[in-house]
């Protein structure tokens, strides 16, 4: 079982997929105003996610950040993403997007040029029509940000060749610019924490679970430079354990000769014990010898907030002060054809430019769940699990679940055939086009206010 974000193979089984990469289930009932897409379970797992709705339950500020691969045409795969990341805005998040021109330059060959000719034409002029608020909204270039570069070169000291080739899977015959472009999505991730793009808090990144290896290769990065690791004891209570690193020795309390200076370290234990006490708890149990604080009236459920106040005191001393980003992950949508989407194959998804007769061909021609003939579909009803056209009214086209769950029905007992569930999916997706392209229209406007 291979995840590769350039290639993806398609998922067969989401379940094995979370239990192999280490995926916590999205439980929809225990989320704010959760969308068809969450109570569908199409977005179906996270990383940490708990780290936004605790900072959103606190009042504390977090991010969204997604990233889109300038490359080829809009569809309605990436309108999903940009559906999760409005979710977040709504609830109170800001929205920061990266145009990946240096990685289509990278892994497509495209001149940088090209990518933002498709980026403006095809993706934002589209995304001033999905109602994200361009004034809680960012979106830049990745060759116009020089940051993420520096950011991507000072987190890629901690990883090395073994660890990206496990991760992806590279090889001695994969050029260096493709080796580097994960590491400048690490910056892309990790940058809005930056005091110049909002300051200290979680951000979450929505992907379709073919991205996990940058997830996880950043959070890897970003865990190592942190100066101080929090974590569960066997007690049931929290550990902090000081950091030792090249760039913050003296800061830790450590000598030229290697050895403890008691004082120092004294010192930046009671600093943190303070940074702990700012987070509501005050039960602790310092050894500054061995350089840890147990945290006897804390629980694992109070990491993120214990972690975000040493975070900030880690700045204060001079370190980076990152944060791990959290992510969701969502199922892939079925092509038309009943294989994978993709931008390459016009003939296997629907575009957000599409024209109102393209789209019903489309849908006409997709991939059918029902039987060969009317009688037999009659007596044997039809399979919406691999048909096309309700696919696309759960993914996309359908809010009401009472009325997916009444069109499954009919179509599974064959009462309903597989031209009317189509003709279902083409009214349904004709008026949600519709009303995009006015919107898209209305809102050209807005498209310098969100390149920031």
């Amino acid at each position: 079982m291979e995840i590769d974000p350039w290639a993806s193979k398609g998922v067969q089984n989401y379940k094995e997929i979370c239990e192999k990469f280490g995926l916590d289930t999205v439980d929809h009932t225990k989320l704010p105003s959760p969308t068809h897409l969450h109570r569908r379970g199409i977005i179906f797992a996270h990383r940490d996610l708990n780290n936004v709705l605790d900072a959103r339950k606190a009042g504390r500020p977090f991010g969204v950040l997604s990233g889109l691969m300038p490359s080829g045409q809009i569809h309605l795969g990436h309108k999903m993403v940009i559906d999760q990341a409005k979710w977040f805005q709504d609830l109170g998040g800001d929205v920061t997007i990266t145009i990946a021109d240096l990685e289509a330059h990278a892994t497509r060959g495209l001149s940088l040029e090209k990518c933002r000719k498709y980026a403006i034409e095809e993706y934002i002029s589209n995304y001033a029509g999905m109602g994200l608020n361009p004034d809680k909204t960012s979106i830049y270039f990745q060759s116009e940000r020089p940051i993420v570069q520096k950011l991507g070169f000072t987190l890629g000291k901690k990883t090395n060749l073994s660890e990206m080739e496990a991760i992806y899977g590279f090889s001695g015959e994969t050029n260096l610019a493709h080796v580097q472009s994960p590491l400048v999505q690490a910056g892309d991730i990790v940058h809005p924490q930056l005091d110049e793009y909002g300051g200290l808090r979680p951000i979450v990144v929505p992907v379709g679970i073919d991205q996990d290896p940058h997830i996880r290769l950043t959070r890897g990065m970003v865990s190592k430079t942190n100066w101080f690791n929090v974590n569960q004891n066997k007690a049931g209570n929290i550990t902090i354990g000081l950091s030792i690193q090249d760039n913050n020795q003296n800061s830790m309390g450590i000598r030229e000769d290697g050895g403890v200076d008691k004082n120092r370290r004294e010192k930046v234990i009671a600093k943190a014990i303070s940074a702990i006490g700012k987070a509501g708890f005050s039960q602790t149990n310092a050894n500054p010898k061995h350089g840890t604080i147990d945290v006897k009236d804390a629980v694992n459920e109070n990491q993120n907030e214990i972690r975000y106040q040493l975070l900030k005191l880690e700045r204060e001393m001079g370190g980076m002060g990152l944060m791990q980003p959290s992510s969701t992950y969502h199922q892939f949508a079925v092509g038309m054809t009943g294989g994978k989407m993709s931008s390459s194959q016009p003939e296997t998804t629907m575009f957000l430019n599409d024209s109102m007769k393209d789209i019903e061909k489309k849908i006409k021609s997709s991939f059918s769940g029902g039987q060969a003939t009317v009688e037999e579909h009659r007596a044997k009803g039809g399979n919406p699990d691999v048909d096309v056209a309700y696919q696309y009214l759960r993914y996309f086209f359908e809010e009401d679940d009472n009325e997916l769950e009444r069109i499954r029905n009919e179509y599974t007992s064959g009462d309903l055939l597989t031209g009317e569930i189509k003709a279902i999916c083409i009214e349904k997706a004709s008026e949600w086009m519709k009303n995009h392209h006015e919107l898209k229209d209305q809102n050209q406007h807005l498209i310098k206010k969100f390149l920031k």
